[in-house]
C-alpha cells in the first residue's frame, strides 16, 4: 500500500532549510503584522467623539449657555466656531469645516420661561452615516434629559416610572483597541499565512523546481504538508507576538484561557495556508498568485463581522459569510480575549474551520495529483 504522506520528511526539511536562508522574506512577514497593528490600533478609533460643530447662538442668554455646555460636556460635540448667520451657518457644514450646526433661536429663553416647547435646529452632514448617527443619538438624548430635568423640577417628583439602568459587559469603556484588535488578529493572521504558503510553490514552478518533485517518489500530500508545516510554525509564532503586543502595548485584557486561544488558533492557521496552497496550485507566476490571494482578504473583512455587525447584512450575504474562515476566527478571538468564553461556547467553530481546511488541503492535492499524472 502506498503511503499518502510519503516524502512529507525531505519536503519539510528542505522548506524549513529554504525559510531559514530567506531571512528577508521571513523578517517582513513577521515585523509588518506587528508595525499594521501598531498603526492601526492607535490611529483608529471607532468611537465617534469631538465632531467639530458651528453654532448660531441668536438668544445669547443664560438658558441657551447652559444647554451649549451640556453639548460640549458630552465629548461627543466640539464647538469650533460661532457664527452670526444662517448663511455662515450651513456654509461651515457645506464647505466640510464642520459636521453639525447648532442654531438656537431668539426666544428660546423666553419659551422655557414661560414653559412653552423650545425648538433647536440641528443640521446634520450625513455624508458619513456613523457620524451623523451619532450626532442624532446625541442631541436628542440631551434634548429628552433637559425635558425630563424641566418637568421633574416643575412638578417637584424626582422619581422616573420607569428607571432604565444600562451596564455594559465586557468593554465597559468602550475602549476601541478592546474591540478592534481581536478582529484585526484574524485579518493579520490571514495576510501572512496565505501569501507565504502561496509564493512558496509558485516560486518553484517558477524555478522549474516543481516539475522535478513531480518525478520523484513524493507524493502530492506529502508534499503538500512539507510545504505547510515551517508556515504553521511561523504562523503560530506570529500569533504569539500579536497576543503580546495586544495585550502589553494596548493594554488588552484577555478574560478567557490564552492556552484555549492557541489551541483555537491553529485550525485557522491551518485553513488559511490550506488556502494558499490552493491558490498557488492555481496561479503560475507570483503576481497571479498575490492577485488571488487579495481576492480572499475583502470578503474577510467585510463578510466576516469584523467591521459590520453581520445579522445587519442582506439573507444572501449572510449566508455567504458562513464560508468566509475569518467569520469564525472573529467569533473564537473576541469570545476568549473579550467574553471570556470557553470550549463548550466555541468548539463549532473549531470544527467548522479544521472541516474547512481539511477541504482545501484535499482539493489542492487532487489538483496536484492531476498534474504527477500528467507529468
Amino acid at each position: 500500500m502506498i503511503n499518502p504522506f510519503r516524502g512529507f520528511t525531505a519536503v519539510f526539511y528542505k522548506e524549513a532549510l529554504h525559510v531559514r536562508r530567506d531571512f528577508g522574506t521571513l523578517f517582513f512577514s513577521l515585523i509588518i503584522p506587528l508595525l499594521q497593528m501598531f498603526l492601526l490600533g492607535f490611529g483608529i478609533d471607532t468611537n465617534i467623539r469631538q465632531i467639530n460643530t458651528v453654532v448660531y447662538n441668536a438668544d445669547g442668554r443664560r438658558e441657551s449657555r447652559e444647554l451649549l455646555d451640556r453639548l460640549r460636556n458630552s465629548d461627543t460635540f466640539n464647538l469650533v466656531r460661532f457664527v452670526n448667520t444662517d448663511h455662515d451657518l450651513t456654509d461651515a457644514i457645506i464647505s466640510g469645516k464642520c459636521r453639525v450646526g447648532i442654531k438656537i433661536p431668539v426666544d428660546y429663553s423666553d419659551k422655557l420661561l414661560h414653559q412653552m416647547s423650545a425648538q433647536v435646529l440641528v443640521l446634520i452632514d450625513g455624508s458619513d452615516s456613523s457620524v451623523a448617527g451619532q450626532a442624532i443619538n446625541v442631541t436628542t438624548a440631551i434634548g429628552l434629559d433637559e425635558s425630563l430635568r424641566r418637568v421633574l423640577a416643575k412638578t417637584g417628583d424626582t422619581t422616573f416610572a420607569v428607571d432604565m439602568r444600562p451596564k455594559i459587559l465586557f468593554n465597559p469603556d468602550s475602549r476601541s483597541p478592546n474591540f478592534f484588535l481581536p478582529g484585526l488578529t484574524a485579518i493579520l493572521l490571514l495576510n501572512v499565512t496565505t501569501f507565504l504558503t502561496a509564493f512558496s510553490i509558485v516560486r518553484e514552478k517558477e524555478r522549474g523546481t516543481l516539475e522535478q518533485l513531480f518525478v520523484t517518489p513524493v507524493r502530492p500530500m506529502g508534499l503538500l504538508l512539507g510545504k505547510l508545516l515551517p508556515y504553521l510554525m511561523i504562523g503560530f509564532f506570529e500569533l504569539c507576538m500579536i497576543l503580546t503586543f495586544m495585550r502589553f502595548i494596548f493594554s488588552v485584557p484577555i478574560h478567557g484561557s490564552v492556552l484555549l486561544l492557541a489551541l483555537l488558533s491553529l485550525p485557522y492557521i491551518f485553513v488559511s495556508l490550506s488556502l494558499g496552497i490552493l491558490i498557488s496550485s492555481k496561479a503560475n507566476s507570483q503576481a497571479e498568485a498575490m492577485q488571488l490571494a487579495f481576492l480572499t482578504i475583502l470578503p474577510s473583512i467585510f463578510f466576516s463581522g469584523y467591521i459590520f455587525p453581520r445579522e445587519t447584512m442582506p439573507r444572501f450575504f449572510y449566508v455567504l459569510s458562513y464560508f468566509v474562515p475569518a467569520t469564525y476566527f472573529i467569533d473564537i478571538t473576541r469570545g476568549i480575549i473579550l467574553r471570556g468564553a470557553g470550549w463548550v461556547h466555541l468548539w463549532i467553530d473549531a470544527v467548522a474551520l479544521f472541516f474547512m481546511g481539511t477541504m482545501l488541503l484535499v482539493i489542492a492535492a487532487r489538483r496536484f495529483q492531476n498534474k504527477v499524472i500528467m507529468a
